[in-house]
Protein backbone atom coordinates (compact mmCIF):
# COMPACT_ATOMS: atom_id res chain seq x y z
CA UNK A 1 0.00 0.00 0.00
CA UNK A 2 2.85 2.36 0.80
CA UNK A 3 4.26 1.92 -2.62
CA UNK A 4 1.30 2.27 -4.34
CA UNK A 5 0.98 5.45 -2.23
CA UNK A 6 4.16 6.69 -3.53
CA UNK A 7 3.93 5.91 -6.82
CA UNK A 8 0.51 7.43 -7.19
CA UNK A 9 2.42 10.97 -6.34
CA UNK A 10 4.88 10.40 -8.90
CA UNK A 11 7.57 8.53 -7.23
CA UNK A 12 9.78 6.64 -9.80
CA UNK A 13 13.56 5.91 -10.87
CA UNK A 14 13.83 9.77 -11.36
CA UNK A 15 11.78 11.32 -8.59
CA UNK A 16 12.69 10.13 -5.16
CA UNK A 17 11.00 10.48 -1.27
CA UNK A 18 12.47 12.86 0.69
CA UNK A 19 12.82 12.12 4.49
CA UNK A 20 12.28 14.27 7.73
CA UNK A 21 11.30 11.87 10.30
CA UNK A 22 13.10 10.45 13.16
CA UNK A 23 13.08 6.33 13.82
CA UNK A 24 9.52 4.93 13.20
CA UNK A 25 7.68 2.61 10.90
CA UNK A 26 6.99 4.75 8.46
CA UNK A 27 10.40 5.71 7.74
CA UNK A 28 11.05 2.07 7.03
CA UNK A 29 7.96 1.62 4.95
CA UNK A 30 8.78 4.42 2.63
CA UNK A 31 12.33 3.07 2.34
CA UNK A 32 11.20 -0.04 1.63
CA UNK A 33 8.67 1.18 -0.58
CA UNK A 34 11.10 3.31 -2.48
CA UNK A 35 13.20 0.86 -2.85
CA UNK A 36 11.25 -1.65 -3.95
CA UNK A 37 9.95 0.99 -6.78
CA UNK A 38 13.09 1.26 -8.23
CA UNK A 39 13.51 4.62 -6.46
CA UNK A 40 15.54 6.69 -4.00
CA UNK A 41 15.45 8.30 -0.65
CA UNK A 42 16.44 11.30 1.14
CA UNK A 43 16.52 11.54 4.11
CA UNK A 44 17.56 14.74 6.25
CA UNK A 45 17.23 15.70 10.26
CA UNK A 46 14.19 15.56 11.36
CA UNK A 47 14.99 18.34 13.14
CA UNK A 48 16.18 20.52 10.28
CA UNK A 49 15.12 24.08 9.85
CA UNK A 50 13.15 25.06 6.52
CA UNK A 51 16.20 26.34 4.77
CA UNK A 52 18.32 22.86 5.80
CA UNK A 53 14.99 21.22 4.45
CA UNK A 54 15.00 23.36 1.26
CA UNK A 55 18.57 22.74 0.42
CA UNK A 56 17.64 18.99 0.54
CA UNK A 57 14.92 19.12 -1.37
CA UNK A 58 15.98 21.70 -3.89
CA UNK A 59 19.25 19.47 -4.87
CA UNK A 60 17.62 16.02 -5.31
CA UNK A 61 13.94 17.17 -6.52
CA UNK A 62 12.46 14.31 -5.20
CA UNK A 63 8.59 13.82 -5.84
CA UNK A 64 7.28 13.25 -2.47
CA UNK A 65 8.40 14.55 0.83
CA UNK A 66 7.37 12.87 4.05
CA UNK A 67 7.36 15.11 7.37
CA UNK A 68 6.18 14.22 10.86
CA UNK A 69 2.91 15.63 11.91
CA UNK A 70 5.10 18.17 15.24
CA UNK A 71 7.33 19.80 12.49
CA UNK A 72 4.43 20.52 9.76
CA UNK A 73 4.94 24.22 9.79
CA UNK A 74 8.78 24.02 9.37
CA UNK A 75 7.95 21.40 6.61
CA UNK A 76 5.20 23.63 5.22
CA UNK A 77 7.38 26.51 5.46
CA UNK A 78 10.38 24.31 3.11
CA UNK A 79 8.16 22.88 0.62
CA UNK A 80 6.51 26.89 -0.26
CA UNK A 81 10.05 28.56 -0.67
CA UNK A 82 11.41 25.45 -3.05
CA UNK A 83 8.61 27.01 -5.31
CA UNK A 84 7.24 25.14 -8.49
CA UNK A 85 9.12 22.25 -8.51
CA UNK A 86 7.81 21.41 -4.72
CA UNK A 87 7.37 17.90 -3.60
CA UNK A 88 3.83 16.80 -2.48
CA UNK A 89 3.85 16.88 1.26
CA UNK A 90 2.80 14.08 3.35
CA UNK A 91 2.07 15.12 6.96
CA UNK A 92 2.22 11.74 9.21
CA UNK A 93 1.80 10.31 12.73
CA UNK A 94 5.24 8.90 13.39
CA UNK A 95 3.84 7.30 16.45
CA UNK A 96 1.20 5.59 14.59
CA UNK A 97 2.68 1.87 13.76
CA UNK A 98 0.38 0.93 11.31
CA UNK A 99 1.63 3.55 9.18
CA UNK A 100 -1.70 4.94 8.21
CA UNK A 101 -0.79 8.10 7.30
CA UNK A 102 1.02 7.11 4.18
CA UNK A 103 -2.38 6.86 2.80
CA UNK A 104 -3.73 10.24 3.27
CA UNK A 105 -7.32 11.34 2.62
CA UNK A 106 -8.96 8.41 2.28
CA UNK A 107 -7.97 8.16 -1.75
CA UNK A 108 -7.63 4.87 -3.37
CA UNK A 109 -4.56 3.95 -5.09
CA UNK A 110 -3.90 2.16 -8.24
CA UNK A 111 -2.39 -0.99 -8.04
CA UNK A 112 0.91 -1.61 -9.42
CA UNK A 113 0.46 -4.23 -12.22
CA UNK A 114 3.84 -4.27 -13.16
CA UNK A 115 7.01 -3.94 -10.35
CA UNK A 116 10.15 -2.68 -11.48
CA UNK A 117 13.39 -4.75 -11.38
CA UNK A 118 15.80 -2.26 -10.30
CA UNK A 119 19.79 -2.52 -11.94
CA UNK A 120 22.36 -2.93 -9.38
CA UNK A 121 23.98 0.22 -10.32
CA UNK A 122 20.33 2.39 -10.10
CA UNK A 123 20.56 5.38 -7.69
CA UNK A 124 19.05 4.49 -4.17
CA UNK A 125 19.86 7.00 -1.41
CA UNK A 126 21.54 10.28 -1.74
CA UNK A 127 22.99 11.04 1.86
CA UNK A 128 23.59 14.24 3.17
CA UNK A 129 27.39 13.95 4.98
CA UNK A 130 27.39 15.27 8.72
CA UNK A 131 28.81 18.76 8.18
CA UNK A 132 31.19 18.65 11.11
CA UNK A 133 33.29 20.85 9.70
CA UNK A 134 31.34 22.17 6.68
CA UNK A 135 28.60 22.25 3.88
CA UNK A 136 27.36 18.86 3.68
CA UNK A 137 27.69 17.14 0.04
CA UNK A 138 25.22 14.93 -1.27
CA UNK A 139 26.50 10.82 -1.35
CA UNK A 140 24.86 9.42 -3.92
CA UNK A 141 24.41 5.50 -3.00
CA UNK A 142 23.45 2.49 -5.66
CA UNK A 143 21.05 -0.26 -4.80
CA UNK A 144 24.60 -2.73 -4.85
CA UNK A 145 26.11 -0.60 -2.51
CA UNK A 146 23.42 -1.60 -0.09
CA UNK A 147 23.41 -5.13 -1.01
CA UNK A 148 27.28 -4.83 -0.28
CA UNK A 149 27.10 -3.12 3.10
CA UNK A 150 24.56 -5.83 4.41
CA UNK A 151 26.31 -8.72 3.54
CA UNK A 152 29.82 -7.48 4.08
CA UNK A 153 28.74 -5.91 7.48
CA UNK A 154 26.80 -8.82 8.46
CA UNK A 155 29.00 -11.46 8.24
CA UNK A 156 31.71 -9.10 10.26
CA UNK A 157 29.55 -8.96 13.30
CA UNK A 158 28.68 -13.01 12.78
CA UNK A 159 24.99 -11.92 12.55
CA UNK A 160 22.20 -14.83 11.68
CA UNK A 161 18.88 -15.47 10.86
CA UNK A 162 17.89 -15.77 14.96
CA UNK A 163 19.58 -12.79 15.89
CA UNK A 164 17.90 -9.33 16.78
CA UNK A 165 20.02 -5.72 16.04
CA UNK A 166 18.89 -2.87 18.50
CA UNK A 167 18.66 0.36 16.69
CA UNK A 168 19.08 3.47 18.46
CA UNK A 169 20.93 5.76 16.51
CA UNK A 170 19.06 7.94 13.81
CA UNK A 171 17.62 6.36 10.63
CA UNK A 172 19.19 9.33 8.51
CA UNK A 173 22.54 8.18 9.47
CA UNK A 174 24.88 5.80 7.83
CA UNK A 175 25.38 3.70 10.37
CA UNK A 176 22.34 2.53 11.34
CA UNK A 177 21.25 2.00 7.70
CA UNK A 178 24.26 0.29 6.55
CA UNK A 179 25.34 -1.59 9.64
CA UNK A 180 22.13 -2.53 11.41
CA UNK A 181 19.57 -2.42 8.90
CA UNK A 182 21.15 -3.87 5.86
CA UNK A 183 23.29 -6.22 7.27
CA UNK A 184 19.66 -7.62 9.00
CA UNK A 185 17.73 -7.51 5.53
CA UNK A 186 20.88 -9.33 4.55
CA UNK A 187 20.23 -12.48 6.40
CA UNK A 188 17.10 -12.43 7.75
CA UNK A 189 17.37 -10.83 11.26
CA UNK A 190 14.80 -8.62 12.98
CA UNK A 191 15.37 -5.29 14.23
CA UNK A 192 14.26 -3.73 17.83
CA UNK A 193 13.73 -0.44 16.48
CA UNK A 194 13.75 2.67 19.30
CA UNK A 195 12.52 6.23 18.44
CA UNK A 196 15.49 8.13 19.85
CA UNK A 197 18.73 6.93 21.75
CA UNK A 198 18.52 6.93 25.60
CA UNK A 199 21.58 6.72 27.66
CA UNK A 200 19.65 5.48 30.92
CA UNK A 201 17.25 3.26 28.47
CA UNK A 202 19.63 1.59 26.16
CA UNK A 203 20.76 -1.23 28.25
CA UNK A 204 16.93 -2.03 29.67
CA UNK A 205 15.72 -1.94 26.11
CA UNK A 206 18.58 -4.19 24.71
CA UNK A 207 17.08 -6.96 27.81
CA UNK A 208 13.58 -5.53 26.97
CA UNK A 209 13.61 -6.46 23.36
CA UNK A 210 16.07 -10.03 23.42
CA UNK A 211 18.86 -7.82 21.03
CA UNK A 212 21.74 -9.64 20.20
CA UNK A 213 23.22 -6.82 17.77
CA UNK A 214 23.73 -3.16 18.59
CA UNK A 215 25.93 -0.24 17.17
CA UNK A 216 26.92 3.14 19.09
CA UNK A 217 29.55 5.87 18.52
CA UNK A 218 32.00 6.45 21.55
CA UNK A 219 29.70 9.84 22.45
CA UNK A 220 26.46 7.69 23.59
CA UNK A 221 28.67 5.67 25.48
CA UNK A 222 30.17 7.94 27.91
CA UNK A 223 26.16 8.81 28.35
CA UNK A 224 25.38 5.64 28.95
CA UNK A 225 28.21 5.71 31.37
CA UNK A 226 27.76 9.02 32.81
CA UNK A 227 23.62 8.04 33.10
CA UNK A 228 23.02 4.53 32.67
CA UNK A 229 24.12 1.27 34.62
CA UNK A 230 23.87 -2.80 34.80
CA UNK A 231 21.25 -4.63 34.02
CA UNK A 232 19.54 -5.97 36.91
CA UNK A 233 16.39 -7.53 35.92
CA UNK A 234 13.33 -8.29 38.24
CA UNK A 235 11.43 -11.30 38.78
CA UNK A 236 10.32 -12.28 35.37
CA UNK A 237 12.34 -9.97 33.35
CA UNK A 238 14.57 -11.24 30.84
CA UNK A 239 18.28 -11.78 31.07
CA UNK A 240 20.56 -9.30 28.88
CA UNK A 241 21.45 -11.15 25.49
CA UNK A 242 23.94 -8.55 24.10
CA UNK A 243 27.16 -10.50 22.17
CA UNK A 244 27.83 -7.81 20.61
CA UNK A 245 28.35 -4.40 20.00
CA UNK A 246 30.20 -1.93 17.04
CA UNK A 247 31.25 1.65 18.14
CA UNK A 248 32.93 4.38 16.19
CA UNK A 249 35.53 6.86 18.08
CA UNK A 250 37.84 5.94 20.93
CA UNK A 251 37.03 6.01 24.60
CA UNK A 252 40.04 4.94 27.12
CA UNK A 253 40.37 1.63 28.67
CA UNK A 254 38.71 1.96 31.92
CA UNK A 255 35.37 3.70 30.12
CA UNK A 256 35.80 0.64 27.53
CA UNK A 257 36.36 -2.04 30.76
CA UNK A 258 32.74 -0.57 32.20
CA UNK A 259 30.73 -0.54 29.32
CA UNK A 260 31.92 -3.97 28.29
CA UNK A 261 31.03 -5.32 31.84
CA UNK A 262 27.60 -3.26 31.64
CA UNK A 263 26.68 -4.58 28.10
CA UNK A 264 27.74 -8.40 28.70
CA UNK A 265 29.90 -8.25 25.91
CA UNK A 266 33.53 -6.43 24.64
CA UNK A 267 32.26 -3.77 21.74
CA UNK A 268 34.07 -3.56 18.83
CA UNK A 269 35.64 -0.54 16.71
CA UNK A 270 35.06 -0.07 13.53
CA UNK A 271 35.91 2.64 10.91
CA UNK A 272 33.77 3.95 7.96
CA UNK A 273 32.28 6.88 6.28
CA UNK A 274 29.10 7.35 4.05
CA UNK A 275 31.64 6.83 0.64
CA UNK A 276 33.18 3.73 1.90
CA UNK A 277 29.46 1.92 2.51
CA UNK A 278 30.61 -0.89 4.96
CA UNK A 279 33.07 0.16 8.02
CA UNK A 280 36.14 -0.80 5.98
CA UNK A 281 37.89 -1.46 9.41
CA UNK A 282 36.71 -3.70 12.14
CA UNK A 283 37.92 -4.99 15.33
CA UNK A 284 38.30 -8.68 15.77
CA UNK A 285 35.91 -10.72 17.55
CA UNK A 286 38.25 -11.96 20.09
CA UNK A 287 40.83 -9.38 21.54
CA UNK A 288 38.81 -6.12 20.90
CA UNK A 289 40.92 -3.10 21.69
CA UNK A 290 39.56 0.11 22.78
CA UNK A 291 42.14 2.23 21.13
CA UNK A 292 42.25 0.28 18.07
CA UNK A 293 39.53 0.48 14.47
CA UNK A 294 40.78 -3.14 14.21
CA UNK A 295 41.56 -4.40 11.02
CA UNK A 296 41.04 -4.52 7.29
CA UNK A 297 37.19 -5.98 7.00
CA UNK A 298 36.93 -9.12 4.88
CA UNK A 299 35.77 -7.83 1.22
CA UNK A 300 37.16 -4.40 1.74
CA UNK A 301 40.77 -2.97 0.51
CA UNK A 302 42.40 -0.31 2.26
CA UNK A 303 45.72 1.27 2.27
CA UNK A 304 47.93 4.16 4.14
CA UNK A 305 49.40 6.31 1.56
CA UNK A 306 51.94 9.46 1.87
CA UNK A 307 51.41 12.76 0.38
CA UNK A 308 52.40 11.53 -2.64
CA UNK A 309 50.15 8.42 -2.86
CA UNK A 310 53.13 5.64 -1.87
CA UNK A 311 52.21 3.22 1.07
CA UNK A 312 53.85 3.55 4.26
CA UNK A 313 55.56 1.43 6.17
CA UNK A 314 54.20 -0.37 9.40
CA UNK A 315 55.01 2.17 12.13
CA UNK A 316 54.00 5.17 9.95
CA UNK A 317 51.17 7.72 9.96
CA UNK A 318 49.99 7.59 6.54
CA UNK A 319 46.43 8.48 4.55
CA UNK A 320 43.36 6.20 4.78
CA UNK A 321 42.77 5.07 1.60
CA UNK A 322 40.14 3.06 0.16
CA UNK A 323 39.75 0.40 -2.81
CA UNK A 324 36.76 -0.46 -4.62
CA UNK A 325 34.15 0.10 -7.54
CA UNK A 326 32.36 3.35 -7.63
CA UNK A 327 28.47 2.17 -7.15
CA UNK A 328 29.20 -0.91 -6.11
CA UNK A 329 31.91 -1.06 -3.30
CA UNK A 330 32.11 2.28 -3.20
CA UNK A 331 29.85 5.26 -3.39
CA UNK A 332 28.35 6.12 -6.94
CA UNK A 333 29.85 10.37 -6.96
CA UNK A 334 28.61 13.23 -5.22
CA UNK A 335 25.67 14.92 -6.57
CA UNK A 336 26.10 17.22 -9.01
CA UNK A 337 29.89 17.37 -8.22
CA UNK A 338 32.06 16.02 -10.36
CA UNK A 339 34.63 18.17 -10.34
CA UNK A 340 35.00 16.80 -6.05
CA UNK A 341 34.32 13.56 -7.02
CA UNK A 342 37.48 13.35 -9.39
CA UNK A 343 39.46 14.88 -6.69
CA UNK A 344 38.07 12.16 -3.99
CA UNK A 345 40.17 9.72 -5.78
CA UNK A 346 44.04 9.42 -6.60
CA UNK A 347 45.32 6.54 -8.78
CA UNK A 348 42.22 4.73 -7.99
CA UNK A 349 41.98 4.95 -4.22
CA UNK A 350 39.73 7.29 -2.77
CA UNK A 351 41.11 9.49 -0.32
CA UNK A 352 39.24 9.51 3.18
CA UNK A 353 41.20 12.17 4.65
CA UNK A 354 41.82 10.85 7.43
CA UNK A 355 45.28 9.47 9.31
CA UNK A 356 46.39 6.53 10.92
CA UNK A 357 49.22 4.18 11.74
CA UNK A 358 48.98 0.57 11.60
CA UNK A 359 50.93 -2.19 13.17
CA UNK A 360 53.14 -5.17 11.86
CA UNK A 361 50.06 -7.54 12.90
CA UNK A 362 48.22 -5.16 10.46
CA UNK A 363 46.28 -3.63 13.60
CA UNK A 364 45.08 0.36 12.32
CA UNK A 365 44.93 2.84 15.07
CA UNK A 366 43.10 6.37 14.34
CA UNK A 367 45.61 9.34 14.12
CA UNK A 368 43.03 12.34 13.14
CA UNK A 369 41.99 13.73 10.22
CA UNK A 370 43.90 16.09 7.83
CA UNK A 371 42.22 18.94 9.61
CA UNK A 372 42.95 17.79 13.18
CA UNK A 373 46.96 18.20 12.40
CA UNK A 374 47.92 22.10 13.60
CA UNK A 375 50.80 24.00 12.91
CA UNK A 376 52.41 25.28 15.91
CA UNK A 377 55.08 27.84 14.92
CA UNK A 378 55.88 25.09 11.88
CA UNK A 379 55.70 22.01 13.55
CA UNK A 380 52.92 19.41 13.56
CA UNK A 381 50.62 18.71 16.32
CA UNK A 382 48.19 15.98 16.22
CA UNK A 383 44.85 16.99 18.15
CA UNK A 384 44.35 13.12 18.68
CA UNK A 385 47.93 12.35 20.77
CA UNK A 386 46.88 15.66 22.91
CA UNK A 387 43.06 14.23 23.38
CA UNK A 388 45.00 11.18 24.78
CA UNK A 389 46.90 12.93 27.12
CA UNK A 390 44.89 15.04 28.64
CA UNK A 391 41.68 12.30 28.40
CA UNK A 392 43.77 10.20 30.55
CA UNK A 393 43.84 12.52 33.63
CA UNK A 394 41.77 11.61 36.00
CA UNK A 395 39.42 14.11 36.77
CA UNK A 396 38.64 14.29 32.85
CA UNK A 397 35.44 12.98 31.49
CA UNK A 398 35.82 14.26 27.73
CA UNK A 399 37.97 16.48 26.15
CA UNK A 400 38.35 18.01 22.52
CA UNK A 401 41.53 19.87 21.37
CA UNK A 402 40.64 22.73 18.70
CA UNK A 403 43.30 25.07 17.42
CA UNK A 404 43.16 28.64 18.06
CA UNK A 405 44.79 31.39 16.07
CA UNK A 406 47.95 32.90 17.67
CA UNK A 407 49.76 35.84 16.46
CA UNK A 408 53.20 34.16 17.26
CA UNK A 409 52.86 30.70 16.56
CA UNK A 410 50.10 31.06 13.80
CA UNK A 411 48.06 28.13 15.85
CA UNK A 412 47.89 26.70 19.78
CA UNK A 413 45.79 23.67 20.57
CA UNK A 414 43.09 24.91 23.46
CA UNK A 415 41.18 22.16 25.18
CA UNK A 416 37.43 21.70 26.04
CA UNK A 417 37.09 19.51 28.98
CA UNK A 418 34.06 18.01 30.46
CA UNK A 419 34.86 17.07 33.93
CA UNK A 420 34.44 13.69 35.78
CA UNK A 421 31.11 14.06 37.78
CA UNK A 422 32.49 14.79 41.29
CA UNK A 423 35.77 16.54 40.21
CA UNK A 424 37.00 19.99 42.03
CA UNK A 425 37.14 22.45 39.28
CA UNK A 426 39.11 24.94 41.17
CA UNK A 427 42.43 24.59 40.10
CA UNK A 428 41.61 21.90 37.75
CA UNK A 429 43.35 23.99 34.94
CA UNK A 430 46.62 24.46 36.76
CA UNK A 431 47.03 20.30 37.19
CA UNK A 432 46.34 19.75 33.81
CA UNK A 433 48.70 22.14 32.44
CA UNK A 434 50.93 20.39 34.50
CA UNK A 435 49.73 16.97 33.77
CA UNK A 436 50.35 17.78 29.85
CA UNK A 437 53.74 19.26 30.77
CA UNK A 438 54.99 16.30 32.16
CA UNK A 439 53.68 14.24 29.12
CA UNK A 440 53.50 16.53 25.73
CA UNK A 441 56.03 19.01 24.21
CA UNK A 442 55.60 22.75 24.56
CA UNK A 443 54.05 23.09 20.80
CA UNK A 444 51.45 20.48 21.69
CA UNK A 445 50.42 21.63 25.39
CA UNK A 446 47.01 23.04 25.04
CA UNK A 447 47.41 27.37 25.92
CA UNK A 448 43.65 26.84 27.93
CA UNK A 449 41.29 25.18 29.41
CA UNK A 450 37.84 25.40 28.81
CA UNK A 451 35.06 23.19 31.47
CA UNK A 452 31.90 22.48 29.90
CA UNK A 453 28.77 20.25 31.03
CA UNK A 454 28.83 19.02 27.52
CA UNK A 455 30.21 19.03 23.88
CA UNK A 456 27.93 20.05 21.01
CA UNK A 457 27.76 17.33 19.24
CA UNK A 458 25.64 16.25 15.86
CA UNK A 459 22.68 13.83 16.36
CA UNK A 460 24.65 10.31 16.86
CA UNK A 461 27.09 11.91 19.17
CA UNK A 462 30.01 12.91 16.82
CA UNK A 463 31.60 15.89 18.05
CA UNK A 464 31.01 19.26 16.47
CA UNK A 465 34.33 20.77 16.37
CA UNK A 466 33.74 23.94 14.24
CA UNK A 467 31.91 24.95 16.80
CA UNK A 468 34.54 24.73 19.13
CA UNK A 469 37.11 26.10 16.92
CA UNK A 470 34.75 29.07 16.13
CA UNK A 471 34.36 29.52 20.32
CA UNK A 472 38.34 29.63 19.97
CA UNK A 473 38.60 31.94 17.45
CA UNK A 474 36.84 34.45 18.86
CA UNK A 475 38.02 34.17 22.56
CA UNK A 476 34.88 33.03 23.87
CA UNK A 477 34.45 30.93 27.03
CA UNK A 478 32.51 28.24 25.10
CA UNK A 479 29.40 27.46 23.02
CA UNK A 480 26.17 26.33 25.03
CA UNK A 481 26.02 23.40 24.11
CA UNK A 482 21.86 23.38 24.74
CA UNK A 483 21.59 26.23 21.71
CA UNK A 484 23.00 23.57 19.26
CA UNK A 485 20.52 21.27 17.52
CA UNK A 486 21.94 18.29 16.14
CA UNK A 487 22.89 18.57 12.94
CA UNK A 488 22.17 16.81 9.79
CA UNK A 489 23.88 13.41 9.91
CA UNK A 490 25.43 10.98 8.18
CA UNK A 491 29.10 9.16 8.24
CA UNK A 492 30.02 6.33 10.00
Amino acid sequence: MTATTLADRGVDASHGVHLALTNSPSFVAAWLAATRLGSYIVPSDPMGTAPELVEHISRTSPAVSVVSAHRREIARDAIASVGDDAPTLLIIDEDDVTCAGLVIDGRPCSRITEWPVPESSDRAAVMFTSGTTGRPKGVEITQGNYAFAGSTMAAAAGLGPDDRQLVVLPLFHANAQYYSFAAAIAVGASVALMSTFSASGFVPQAAIHGATHASLFAGPMRMILARGGPWEPGPGQPDLLLRHCWFAQNITSDQYETIADWLGCRPRQLYGMTETIPAVLTDAASGARPDSMGFVTDGCRVELHDEHGHPVEPGEVGQIVVGGDPGSTLFASYLGDPDTTARSYRDGWFLTGDRARRDADGRFFFDGRRSDVLKVAGENVSVVEVETVVGSHDDVFDVVVVGAPDAIRDEVPVAFVVPESGAERDGLSERLDEWCAARLGKAKRPRDFSFVDELPRTSVGKVRKFLLAEAAAENTPHPDPSSIRPSQEPSA
